[in-house]
């Protein structure tokens, strides 16, 4: 059982590869499946063994960077450990490994419009549960005293995500500054925005 699951993740991973490639170049809706076979080296069959649509393979594009950053983030929320340094592990990692799966990112954001009703009902749930958790650690501070209250945790969850989901609109990996170094620029500046008034 091992050993077969072993060798078919290969294909998976090619067909994923290649519609990402593919979406970003052409966008999605000009990709055909015959397309992302013919560029993973694989039958129709085999693609709808492991997806059931193009739609299926949009959401597993972007749900598995949401999959490894959920589970980081997890991590740190239930770290021990002062609320601040928490957060802004939280944030600097989200920018980090958006930045690292930036053409997941581009592409899903890009497309994430054309998904069918309910896969994209399914799409908004899974980040609405990752935002709730990021949420969650803002309460935490503000309620300790950490952070300033006064303005509500939603909004500064929503302004913050709002900065990470535009980073495909300017970052280059060839630019001045690296994913870590903007992670934690954007850290940083989380941080300062909650620091208590006064």
């Amino acid at each position: 059982m091992a050993r077969g699951a072993a060798t078919e993740e290969p294909v998976r991973q090619r067909l994923l590869t290649e519609a990402t490639r593919l979406f970003a170049e052409r966008g999605f809706e000009s990709t055909s499946v015959q397309e992302i076979v013919a560029a993973a080296g694989v039958t129709k069959g085999a693609m709808y063994h492991y997806f059931a649509s193009k739609d299926d393979l949009l959401h597993e594009i972007y749900g598995r960077v949401l999959r490894m950053q959920m589970e980081r983030l997890t991590t740190f929320a239930d770290a021990s450990g002062p609320i601040a340094e928490r957060l802004h592990a939280a944030a600097r990692d989200v920018v980090m490994t958006t930045v690292d799966n930036l053409d997941d990112s581009k592409v899903f954001f890009r497309s994430m419009h054309q998904l069918s009703p309910e896969v994209y009902k399914i799409v908004r749930a899974d980040r609405r549960r990752y935002h709730e958790r990021f949420r969650d650690l803002v309460i935490e501070g503000q309620r300790g005293g950490v952070f300033r209250g006064d303005v509500p945790a939603e909004m500064v969850v929503d302004f913050f995500f709002g900065a990470v989901h535009h980073l495909g609109t300017w970052y280059h990996p060839g630019g001045p500054l690296t994913g870590p170094e903007i992670g934690r620029h954007f850290a940083d500046l989380l941080l300062r925005s909650l620091a208590p008034v006064g």
